[in-house]
């Protein structure tokens, strides 16, 4: 066997990149807690932020293993490992509608977190529950469902609003998506001899400087944040949350079966990129990984990242996400994150995930055949509806109004039709796949599949996992779409029949034609 090249060049800027992701949803989760919720400093500093690092740092381990094991049994130098991280989408979840209630009605921390480590809990156990049929599922899903769902996360939750940041600092980010464009996308690089990813993080940082974007004030107060905090054992805390915590668990359901469609789909951008990871033993990994953390204290699963297809790109293996994970323990454990985000600017580094969401709907492209294009963009609907929604909740709670005081009719007038958005958006990682499976069942005509994906959409339009903001078993909103869901797997069964009725003459005429020969 010939020699493992365990780092690569293309693992610098796969390791910057993926780094800064983990980075901002970090800092993310630190700064939600801190100043919106209002937990103490010393709960989020000294037990929540070491238990994130140390969850990643596992689930890393796991990825970086795996791709070793995959490298060493096939004698490929080409693997890449997947990315991992915190699961966003959870983030915002607990902290809103976890953490945030439960604090404010009890005033009691320790309290709202024992609930929120249950409610981690159960999603990782969802994770490892579907890691025994993960393998059967992501078989049953077409690849162009999976790749098509995969295509609009990538965009509009990984790369639309990092273009949107580019667009705020141009003087930086122009320039990196300019030598992005050059390097990773063109075929005769700038400064071929410098990592690309290590040349992004120069120019933008030199550029961010010279242009007066940072702050050397900004450097001085990250050094507040700095402090070793070792992750310990809190089984305790779990336990005790566990009988408070069923009436804050029906988000978990739904968002914990998201992260296992995330999960699928990421493991099959990796397959179709070359590197077929083996389903139960990733998804056993997140699992394991999550419930670590939870019982260390951190209420935030983790999952396989978008973008494997983007890193592979760059010429990434094995070692970026093997030194992302002990770069994050250790920037956990010390408080280094608000030190290294002072220093290297954001605007340097967000043109990269542009780059990973670009490629990962780039796949999609490549990996399908032609006749079933139009389920790439029937999946992102509910993603682009999605990404819209949290757009215009956030501009209303800004302006200290919302829909309901606002009026949908009024809205409608303006052409924002609030009540779409928020049937569209809502389970958009669910309705998406559903979609998909519906669309691409009509368009190669196998009608009973398309009869089990529709019934599959009104029973979770009926227990509110899709379609409707908050989960609730035939919620009066709900019931429309479980009607038109039975209507559409009326239509399925109706063609079956059709198809198959017309099917005997054709057979009966086959069979004459071969006794009259």
């Amino acid at each position: 066997m010939e020699k493992q090249i365990w780092w690569k060049k293309g693992d610098w800027a796969a390791y910057f990149g993926l780094l800064t992701n983990n980075l901002t949803n970090l800092l993310t989760m630190m700064g939600l807690l801190l100043f919106v919720v209002g937990l103490p400093k010393e709960m989020v500093y000294g037990r929540i932020t070491p238990a994130f690092g140390l969850a990643v740092f596992c689930a890393s381990m796991f990825y970086g293993y795996f791709g070793i094991k995959m490298a060493k049994s096939g004698n490929r130098k080409d693997i890449t490992a997947l990315p991992s991280g915190p699961s966003a989408p959870s983030i915002f979840t607990v902290t809103f509608l976890v953490l945030m209630p439960v604090y404010q009605q009890t005033k009691d921390a320790e309290f709202a977190l024992q609930i929120a480590l249950v409610w981690c809990f159960v999603e990782a156990m969802i994770l490892v529950g579907g890691s025994f049929i993960g393998e059967t599922v992501r078989k049953m899903i077409p690849r162009t469902v999976l790749l098509s769902c995969l295509s609009g996360l990538g965009l509009l939750l990984l790369a639309m609003n990092p273009m949107l940041q580019a667009f705020e600092t141009p003087t930086v980010s122009f320039i990196v998506l300019l030598l992005i464009f050059i390097n990773w996308f063109g075929k005769s690089p700038l400064f071929a001899r410098i990592p690309t990813g290590l040349l992004l993080l120069v120019v933008g940082t030199v550029l961010a400087w010279a242009f007066g974007l940072q702050s050397p004030e900004a450097i001085k107060a990250s050094l507040a944040s700095f402090g070793f905090n070792p992750p310990s054992v809190h089984i305790d805390s779990f336990m005790q949350g566990l009988p408070h915590a069923l009436p804050y668990l029906a988000s978990a359901v739904p968002l914990g079966l998201a992260n296992y469609i995330f999960d699928l789909e990421n493991i099959e951008s990796a397959h179709a990129a070359g590197d077929p990871y083996d389903t139960r033993n990733v998804m056993l990994a997140n699992g394991l990984s999550s419930t670590l953390g939870c019982f260390c204290g951190n209420p935030f699963p983790v999952t396989v990242y978008v973008g494997h297809a983007g890193w592979k790109a760059m010429g990434a293996g094995i070692g970026y996400t093997v030194a992302t994970g002990v770069s994050m323990l250790l920037v956990s454990l010390f408080g280094l994150g608000a030190f290294l985000l002072a220093v290297i600017p954001m605007t340097a580094i967000v043109p990269i995930l542009v780059f990973i969401g670009v490629v990962t709907a780039n796949q999609v492209v490549r990996e399908t055949p032609k006749v079933e294009v139009p389920v790439i963009f029937i999946c992102m609907f509910p993603w682009i509806a999605n990404w819209a929604l949290t757009i215009v909740n956030n501009v209303m709670a800004t302006a200290g109004t919302s829909a309901k005081v606002l009026g949908t009719q009024a809205l409608a007038h303006k052409g924002v039709y609030y009540n779409g958005l928020l049937h569209l958006g809502s389970g958009a990682p669910l309705a998406s796949m559903l979609w998909g499976c519906i669309a691409i069942f009509a368009i190669l005509n196998h009608p009973l599949r398309g009869a089990v994906a529709a019934g599959t959409g009104a029973l979770l339009a009926l227990l509110g996992i899709i379609h409707a903001p908050v989960v609730g078993i035939a919620a009066p909103a709900s019931m429309p779409f479980v009607y038109a869901y039975l209507m559409m797997s009326g239509v399925f069964l109706v063609k079956h029949y059709m198809d198959a009725k017309a099917a005997v003459p054709l057979a009966v005429e086959a069979d004459g034609g071969k006794l009259a020969s």
